[in-house]
């Protein structure tokens, strides 16, 4: 049996059960879990160095065209190209941080001028990369904007192989990332350093180790994300501009102010921007389509009246209320 026009049938392994997933979902999913990696980059280099970073979406457009390259080009395997895609997106946030923000910071910049510093970086960022663009057109004659890459992607089960891939790479960096900051001397200093910087440094812990190493596990989180991209969504060179008002706004949601809350609120509202746009345009018509943007940023100002630190400062509040009346009783 052969379902065509809304999705596909998988089997359960072991048992032979078939099982329906609508590709909305799988959409959906697939989006959310890339939402993720990028918003849970854009909190760590906020919960270090306090700078909202402009330039990260960019990042993630460098990984979307290490993919074509790599698949289009040198006839490569993609999810090989991803190495590639995370070191490049590492070692341009790296610069980023050690040319511009570093200096700056320094001299005791104020969070607006650090913010203008990254949206100058964004715009270099973009110039190259629709520089790149033209060029691989023209050279190679591959189709360089609006593009898709899902016939690089495997199929296990009848499913896209990002449908697996991308959250189990998410599954995988939130336990790597709780035994790294709670089994590892490094984590300790990191979480020391997010605390308190001046107490972190004063008492040998190197700060300045800390923020390259967050800004290269940032970046490199990026360029993975845009590496997978374009397995079914599309790749142009202002994607990452398109993609960071719901960067920005799963940080928020999630709470800025916590490690794990990129991660939560990227599949928020990955999952609300989705779903909510094919249930507003079944109910309202395709018209709607184009609003898309404009969900998370509701999400965000519904979230921001409830807990203005985000649902991860709800719990924090509701954990600190209970010590209090813990050591009161």
């Amino acid at each position: 049996m052969t379902i065509k026009s809304k999705g596909e049938m998988a089997y359960i392994f072991g048992g032979g059960v078939p099982m329906y997933i609508d590709p909305i979902f799988k959409g959906a999913v697939m989006f959310a879990s890339l939402l993720a990696m990028l918003s849970l980059g854009l909190t760590l280099t906020f919960l270090t160095t306090r700078v909202p970073n402009f330039a990260h979406g960019s990042f993630a457009t460098i990984g979307i065209y290490v993919a074509l390259t790599v698949y289009k080009v040198f006839n490569v395997n993609l999810y090989y190209g991803l190495p590639l895609a995370f070191m490049l997106g590492a070692l341009t946030a790296l610069a980023l941080y050690t040319f511009a923000l570093k200096p700056l910071i320094g001299r005791g910049a104020s969070i607006i001028t650090l913010m203008v510093a990254t949206i100058a970086f964004d715009l270099v960022l973009l110039a190259i990369l629709n520089i790149y663009a033209d060029y691989v057109v023209n050279t190679f004659k591959v189709t360089s904007r609006y593009f898709y890459l899902r016939e690089a992607d495997f199929r296990l089960a009848g499913h896209q192989g990002l449908f697996y891939v991308a959250p189990s790479i998410v599954a995988s960096l939130t336990i790597l990332l709780y035994l790294v900051l709670t089994r590892t001397r490094f984590g300790i200093a990191m979480r020391a350093t997010i605390e308190n910087p001046d107490l972190a440094s004063a008492v040998g812990i190197n700060a300045d180790l800390v923020y390259k190493v967050s800004w290269l596990l940032a970046g490199g989180l990026a360029g993975l994300a845009g590496g997978l991209f374009p397995l079914w969504f599309i790749g142009n060179p202002d994607t990452g501009e398109v993609v960071l008002v719901s960067i920005f706004a799963a940080s928020i949601v999630g709470g800025l102010y916590n490690i794990y809350g990129g991660l939560i609120g990227g599949y928020l509202i990955g999952l609300a921007e989705v779903l909510g746009t094919s249930s507003l345009a079944s109910a309202f018509g395709s018209w709607i389509i184009p609003y898309r943007p404009t969900i998370p940023l509701v999400v965000m100002v519904i979230t921001l009246l409830v807990a203005p630190r985000g649902i991860t400062g709800l719990s924090l509040q509701g954990l600190k209320l209970r010590r209090l009346k813990h050591a009161h009783s």
